[in-house]
């Protein structure tokens, strides 16, 4: 598992109109290649009269997937250049489609591949990216004596606050980066002046929106 990557906050469509050429982008997360197919066959039977319906995905910890579609449009124009906007992001798990309805005016090689490069990055744009984070969750049991002093420490650190239990005991569930967990543990300890239990839960992907 990666300890972070990024990809798109989610679903998003976005248009654009270059020469009364009409680009439709769509953009969604597809963790496998079967995801990603199906996304691309619900756009196709959404906007079964376009002219076209180009698409592209990058799918992998690695990008092992990655499929470019010209659906029509002359070799390497579309598909290509959707493609690489994602390599260029840095995005992965992820897939777009542009629907293109002609508007009568060629664009040439050169406009097509610059409008559907456009359309996919005014997608992103308006979607949005964001980084997720893998996270080790830990539980952390003491006193309530110990309440005040913890959650204000915890909510001025670096550590992400996920949840608190009152119980018999209070228990404190943070989400804590691999490398950091037992720079956590000693620092609870000290807190707590030994007083706590600490338990290592799952490890789980954060998300946090990229600004950008």
């Amino acid at each position: 598992m990666l300890s972070s990557y990024y990809t798109v906050a989610g679903f998003g469509e976005h248009e654009i109109v270059i020469q009364k050429s009409r680009f439709i982008c769509y953009i969604n997360r597809a963790k496998t290649e079967k995801e990603a197919q199906e996304f691309i066959d619900t756009i196709k039977k959404k906007h079964w009269d376009a002219t076209h319906n180009c698409s592209a995905y990058l799918i992998g910890e690695h990008d092992q997937i990655q499929k470019a579609n010209d659906d029509g449009e002359p070799s390497g124009t579309a598909g290509v250049p959707m493609l690489e906007v994602l390599k260029k992001k840095q995005l992965k798990d992820t897939v777009v489609v542009v629907t293109r309805y002609f508007g009568g005016i060629k664009l040439g090689a050169g406009g097509l591949i610059r409008a559907y490069g456009k359309a996919v990055s005014e997608a992103i744009d308006h979607v949005g990216i964001v980084e997720r984070k893998l996270m080790k969750i830990i539980r952390t049991t003491f006193d309530y004596s110990f309440l005040g002093k913890i959650e204000n420490e915890l909510r001025s650190s670096v550590y992400k606050l996920k949840d608190i239990y009152y119980t018999d005991h209070v228990e404190v569930e943070t989400y804590v980066e691999e490398g950091q967990v037992q720079s956590f543990k000693d620092w609870m300890t000290d807190l707590t002046n030994g007083k706590c239990v600490i338990k290592e839960g799952d490890l789980v992907y954060l998300e946090e929106k990229v600004k950008n």
